[in-house]
C-alpha cells in the first residue's frame, strides 16, 4: 500500500490518494456497495472516491489524515485474516481520531507527501525526513489500531479487538494489573471485554477458573416471587454474563467448564467467606453493591488472581438513600498501587450510534439539573 498527494480529478481541492497492493481485499475493505467508505464519509464529512486499487480522499486535511489512517487500519485487519464489519469501521475511525495529528502518519508508513519529492512511500516504511532533521514527535512509536497485536484477544469462537482507545487501554490494564475498575456508561464494552480477557486467560492456563458475579438487584422494578430452584431464581440476573460467555465459547464447552468448576457464575452473596485463588474474578454492575458488599468482595482476592470491577456510577438501582459501594471504592482506592481505574465516556459507546447520543443527552440533563439545584 502507498499514498501520495495529487490534484483531484476535477482540478479542485488536493486529494490524499492511497494505492492498495492486494486488490482481493478491496471488496471487504470498501464493503458491499461501498458501504464502509460511505460510513467513513458520513463520520468525517469528506468524500472517498475509489477507482481500481486507488482511493482518493477529498476534504479537510486533518479529516483526510484520519480517513487514511482508518483505511490503513482496516486494510491491515484484512491482511491479518480478520473480518471488517460496520462496527470495525467505526472503531478504526474512533482510534484514528484519538491520535495526535503528528502521529497519524506513523505506524503503517509515512504521512502522505513526507518525502521531499512527494513520491509514494511503501507501507511499513519509517517516516522519511531530510538528512540531519530532528525526529518528529511520533518517530519510533507505532500507532495503536484495532489490528494491534498487543490488544487482540483470542477466544474459542472469535478474535476480539478493541474499538476505541479507552477499550485498548482497558485490555492492556487487565493484562498488566491485578485489579482493574472499568467505569462508565452502558454500551462501552466494559463487561464484554472483561469476560473476553478472562476466557483468554483460562484458555492460556494463566488462571485455573473464571468467577463471574453481580449483585442480585432489580433494575427499578419488583419481579416478585420467582419459581424454581435457587439457581433458576438467580439465573435472570446472571444472564448477561452467560450471553458474553456463549459469544466466546461453544455452548457445550461452557456447560462442561461450568460443571467442572472452571467457570462459576453466581450472585455476589455467594462470595462471602471465600478466598478466590488462581482465578480471574469479575464483578459486574458494581454500582449496585453497598460499601460493605464491595469491601467483602475486594478482600476475597487470593494468590495468582486477577480482579475486574465494572459499573456505571450513573445507573444505581439501590434503594433511595443507600450509598453505592462503587462510589466508595472509587474514592478510597484511587491512587493505590497496582489498582487501575479506566473511565469510559459516551465516545466509547460501541452499540448503535443512537446509544452514544442518548448517553450524552442524559449527561447534559444531569449536569443541568445539578447546576439548577446548587
Amino acid at each position: 500500500m502507498r499514498r501520495d498527494v495529487n490534484k483531484s480529478t476535477n482540478g479542485g481541492e488536493p486529494a490524499l490518494v492511497i494505492d492498495f497492493d492486494d486488490t482481493r481485499l478491496l471488496a471487504p475493505l470498501f464493503g458491499a456497495h461501498d458501504r464502509h467508505l460511505a460510513r467513513i464519509e458520513q463520520r468525517l464529512g469528506l468524500s472517498l472516491v475509489p477507482r481500481g486499487n486507488r482511493v482518493a480522499i477529498l476534504g479537510e486535511a486533518h479529516a483526510a489524515q484520519v480517513a487514511r489512517a482508518a483505511l490503513e487500519d482496516l486494510y491491515q485487519r484484512l491482511k491479518g485474516g480478520l473480518e471488517v464489519t460496520a462496527a470495525d469501521v467505526d472503531g478504526a475511525v474512533r482510534m484514528a481520531e484519538a491520535e495526535p495529528l503528528d502521529q497519524l502518519g506513523e505506524g503503517f508508513g509515512a504521512a502522505a507527501g513526507a518525502g521531499s519529492d512527494n513520491q509514494p512511500v511503501p507501507a511499513g516504511s519509517k517516516s522519511r525526513r531530510r538528512r540531519g532533521a530532528a525526529p518528529a514527535k511520533g518517530d519510533g512509536a507505532r500507532r495503536r489500531t484495532t489490528a494491534s497485536e498487543d490488544t487482540l484477544i483470542n477466544t474459542q469462537k472469535k478474535l476480539i479487538t478493541p474499538r476505541s482507545p479507552t477499550q485498548a487501554a482497558y485490555v492492556d490494564a487487565m493484562r498488566k494489573h491485578d485489579m482493574v475498575f472499568g467505569l462508565g456508561p452502558a454500551g462501552t464494552g466494559k463487561t464484554y471485554l472483561a469476560v473476553a480477557v478472562a476466557v483468554s486467560m483460562l484458555l492460556e492456563e494463566t488462571v485455573e477458573r473464571i468467577i463471574l458475579t453481580r449483585p442480585a438487584v432489580e433494575a427499578g422494578e419488583r419481579l416478585g416471587f420467582l419459581p424454581g430452584a435457587l439457581e433458576e431464581k438467580v439465573d435472570p440476573y446472571m444472564r448477561p454474563m452467560y450471553d458474553a460467555l456463549y459469544d466466546m465459547m461453544p455452548g457445550d464447552r461452557v456447560l462442561r467448564r461450568r460443571d467442572a468448576g472452571d467457570i462459576e457464575v453466581a450472585p455476589l452473596a455467594y462470595m462471602r467467606g471465600r478466598t478466590l485463588s488462581n482465578a480471574c474474578i469479575i464483578l459486574d454492575e458494581a454500582q449496585n453493591t453497598t460499601p460493605m458488599q464491595m469491601k467483602m468482595f475486594l478482600t476475597r482476592m487470593g494468590d495468582n488472581s486477577r480482579m475486574v470491577v465494572t459499573g456505571d456510577p450513573s445507573q444505581i438501582d439501590l434503594p433511595a438513600g443507600t450509598r453505592s459501594g462503587l462510589h466508595d471504592a472509587m474514592e478510597i482506592l484511587d491512587g493505590v498501587d497496582d489498582i487501575k481505574m479506566i473511565r469510559f465516556g459516551a465516545e466509547d459507546v460501541v452499540r448503535h450510534p443512537l446509544v452514544a447520543s442518548i448517553v450524552r443527552a442524559y449527561d447534559r440533563h444531569d449536569q443541568g439539573s445539578s447546576g439548577g439545584n446548587k
